[in-house]
């Protein structure tokens, strides 16, 4: 048993620190003190993991042998620091191709950050075998297996896009997806189908050529296909024709209460479908720091949660369980389970899971987590811009934001937003820098004004579309606050693109939104007892 004090009046001011520590340890060895200051663990409140220090290992060993637990056995659990460390060991392992250097590396990484933890050793070399095999493997089935002349039925990949005058499709053949561009009579036959639909058509399956096969290559299309005829079509299986009714009764809706520019966005915001969009909106969203709003991410996802909650919260635990992790792929299928939306289905199922089983963890470790899932499942991820920009987003939020919550001053509703807007900024900083080869000089002023409007499209977006479409009659009242927010999103836009200066403006610009940051930063708050308080993004 631990220790008691001497006498029944010592001050817990007067206790030894070691017993002090003991008496927030049960006898299994689980930590029973604040759930931020645990050993091994991050910290959920403002203050710093330097400002409470985590026990020493002769602590622990203390610990255990006062309570006379055996020593910790072979397989320890993981911090979220090496979880982290696991998800990087992977994406890097996939990015070498190779299994055997792969896990040499990974092995020898670990070997020098932890070399008292074998079973991070053994774990860390095997994710990098696998990894790498996987790419390797991966890559070798992104090379055609058959070309020349096809007839038959193809099932239709990717939602049809308008290219000038003609559709870009992507078709499923054999297994196999091949890239299109149809003009004439056959663009008129392929532009309504939509994804998970089969079409007959005669085709020549071609080989990729070019810059762009290798970024094709990464999608999974692994060559080029000149289509001569359309013929019938076929709405697909019971999976395909559920998810495109949904599709079709928002489209439907939207078209019925919106222009068509507008009604474009409304999709784009609700479930991801961009495909008609005008290449003037593309180009404003684009330069104004606004295209994530077009493409579903874990907001989106949250909000459809947010909604289903009415009914789950009545469910017994594990029938709310499979609910959530249900309603979850339903919306995965419906926004064609593009790289942004996998990565925030993996990580709201991987929450549900470990909220059922009572062991909630922070977010970074969450997303470390499912950064390994996806990437051992689909090994071309790594090399996607979309993906990259969702995983820095998310890390943005869930690691900078709550700590800039705590340092900036002003009112929590306006502290929540802007810390989250700028966690989120400074995650896609990067990848945006490396791929576009630009920062918007206002994208933190677009994304503080548009981001909490688009939200309100995004949660009541769905609903209000479904009943719009089931009652033509009532539609525009349902769907008039969907169009004062679409609109409101598209003027956000409009406007930041006509003004966003450019050259010496925008360097001006961003001096100015950083002294700004700066005169607002502020000294972590803390209670009286010198514990931090939590920020108001944890609130």
């Amino acid at each position: 048993n631990p220790p008691q004090p001497t006498s029944a009046g010592t001050s817990s001011a007067s206790t030894p620190p070691r017993e002090r520590m003991l008496r927030r340890y049960d006898r299994r060895g689980l930590w029973l003190g604040a759930a931020g200051d645990r050993p091994g663990g991050t910290r959920s409140n403002c203050s710093s993991a330097a400002s409470t220090p985590s026990p020493r290992a002769d602590d622990w060993n203390f610990m255990t042998s006062a309570y006379g637990s055996p020593a910790r056995g072979w397989w320890q659990p993981m911090s979220d620091p090496q979880v982290v460390l696991l998800s990087a060991i992977t994406v890097a392992s996939v990015w070498l191709g190779s299994p055997i250097p792969s896990a040499l590396v990974a092995a020898i990484v670990l070997a020098l950050w932890w070399p008292h933890r074998r079973d991070l050793f053994v774990l860390g070399a095997t994710l990098g075998l696998v990894a790498g095999l996987s790419a390797d493997r991966a890559w070798e089935r992104a090379v055609p297996g058959e070309l020349g002349h096809f007839r038959g039925w193809a099932t239709v990949a990717s939602d049809p896009m308008p290219v000038g005058k003609g559709e870009r499709v992507t078709l499923e053949i054999e297994g196999q997806r091949f890239e299109a561009i149809v003009f004439g009579s056959s663009s008129r036959r392929i532009a309504p189908r939509q994804a998970g639909e089969q079409v007959e058509v005669i085709a020549v399956r071609r080989r990729s050529t070019g810059p762009w096969a290798r970024r094709a290559r990464i999608r999974h299309v692994v060559g080029e296909i000149v289509i001569e005829h359309v013929g019938a079509h076929d709405p697909g299986g019971p999976i395909a024709r559920a998810s495109n009714r949904v599709r079709r009764q928002l489209r439907s809706a939207a078209t019925q209460t919106m222009p068509a520019d507008q009604a474009a966005l409304f999709t784009g915001l609700v479930i991801g479908d961009d495909a008609a969009q005008p290449p003037a909106m593309v180009s404003q969203f684009r330069e104004a720091g606004l295209s994530h709003l077009t493409a579903v991410s874990g907001q989106n996802v949250a909000f459809v949660l947010a909604v289903a909650a009415l009914g789950l919260r009545r469910l017994p635990r594990w029938w709310r369980l499979a609910a959530t992790l249900a309603v979850i792929a339903w919306f995965v299928l419906v926004t064609r389970v593009e790289p942004s939306v996998a990565r925030a289905g993996m990580m709201a199922g991987l929450s549900a899971l470990a909220f059922a089983l009572g062991r909630e963890r922070h977010p970074v470790r969450i997303l470390a987590l499912a950064v390994i899932t996806l990437v051992l499942v689909d090994p071309l991820l790594v090399w996607s811009v979309a993906f990259w920009l969702s995983v820095g987003a998310t890390f943005g939020v869930s690691a900078l934001a709550p700590v800039l919550a705590c340092r900036l001053a002003g009112p929590g509703w306006l502290v929540a937003p802007l810390s989250v807007t700028i966690g989120a900024q400074v995650g896609v900083l990067l990848p945006s820098w490396l791929v576009f080869h630009r920062l918007p000089a206002l994208g933190f002023v677009a994304n503080l004004l548009a981001v909490p409007v688009a939200g309100i499209v995004m949660l009541y977006g769905i609903p209000a579309g479904l009943a719009a479409a089931a009652l033509p009659g009532v539609a525009g009242v349902v769907m008039m606050p969907c169009v004062l927010g679409t609109r409101g999103v598209s003027t956000v836009a409009a406007l930041v693109d006509r003004f966003d200066p450019a050259g010496r403006g925008a360097f001006a610009a961003w001096a100015v939104q950083l002294l700004a940051l700066a005169c607002l930063l502020r000294p972590a708050p803390r209670s009286p007892e010198g514990v931090a308080r939590p920020s108001p993004v944890e609130r």
